[in-house]
């Protein structure tokens, strides 16, 4: 359990999430996983990482049952300053990151794969943003990066999910496979980054960070600023306690598919 990262041959690091039940990372795993996409970095012998996750789902986002068993703000400081430097860790990684995403990706999840440079993804998947519902903000950033503006603005607003398929049509998803295939098909794809000269692509996703429109740092650590707001008008606390008494994961499972039509 935890964050595992391991060296394949090729120069293919996969960087892999499992924190059971649901994959909703506590404040330490966030950190983990930066520490694991910035150790990447550093390491020449890693040509291309692929980020990816055990069990039910991709990320169900943050451990909100820690954040509300837990004294003061320290938990909401640390998650918030957890899921920043995950963000941006698979942001800044010095060569390009491959998210392999399977059932669920929600709230802090979509930091993960909006930052990330390639998107594989099983024909299950499906995509969220549901803050709003937790009495919070944040991802809008990188929600942004993955579909229209308007689009964005509809599913943020409303918590609704987005179908694989739908972000495959936007084309920010690469490829759509069963489950079965999915690493199977992340490690072809990194496998073609990993073949391409490292000291090229190093230099060649640094010029394209260089050159996006949006400061996803930045603009991401200005959402996080209201739903400190939020939290200090006790609006974020209600919420959260609601949701840590019901098994809310589950509920979304089971209304995905209803979601996802109306979606359409």
């Amino acid at each position: 359990m935890g964050i595992s990262s391991t060296l394949h041959d090729g120069g293919i690091r996969v960087v892999t999430m499992e924190f059971p039940p649901v994959n909703a990372l506590p404040m330490s795993g966030w950190f983990d996983v930066a520490e694991a996409l910035n150790e990447a970095s550093k390491d020449m012998d890693t040509h291309v990482v692929v980020l990816r996750a055990e069990g039910r789902g991709f990320n169900a986002g943050v451990d909100i049952k820690e954040m509300q068993t837990t004294s003061g703000f320290d938990a909401l400081i640390g998650a918030n300053r957890g899921c920043y430097a995950a963000f941006k860790a698979v942001y800044e990684c010095a060569t390009p990151v491959v998210a392999t995403v399977h059932g669920f990706c929600l709230g802090g999840g979509m930091g993960l794969v909006g930052n990330a440079d390639t998107i594989v993804a099983s024909d299950d998947a499906f995509f969220g943003v549901p803050e709003v519902d937790r009495g919070a903000l944040g991802a809008a950033t990188h929600l942004a990066r993955m579909v229209p503006p308007h689009l964005m603005r509809t599913l943020y607003f409303t918590g609704r999910t987005i179908t694989v398929q739908q972000l495959h049509h936007h084309g920010s998803v690469l490829e759509v496979v069963p489950r079965a295939e999915l690493d199977d098909a992340a490690m072809q794809v990194a496998g073609e980054i990993a073949d391409k000269d490292t000291r090229v692509i190093r230099a060649a996703k640094e010029a394209i960070n260089g050159i996006d429109p949006v400061d996803v740092n930045r603009s991401y650590r200005f959402e996080q600023g209201f739903t400190m707001e939020l939290n200090l008008a006790g609006v974020a606390d209600e919420y959260r306690d609601e949701f840590a008494g019901t098994s809310k994961v589950a509920e979304t499972e089971k209304a995905a598919p209803n979601e996802k039509a109306r979606s359409r």
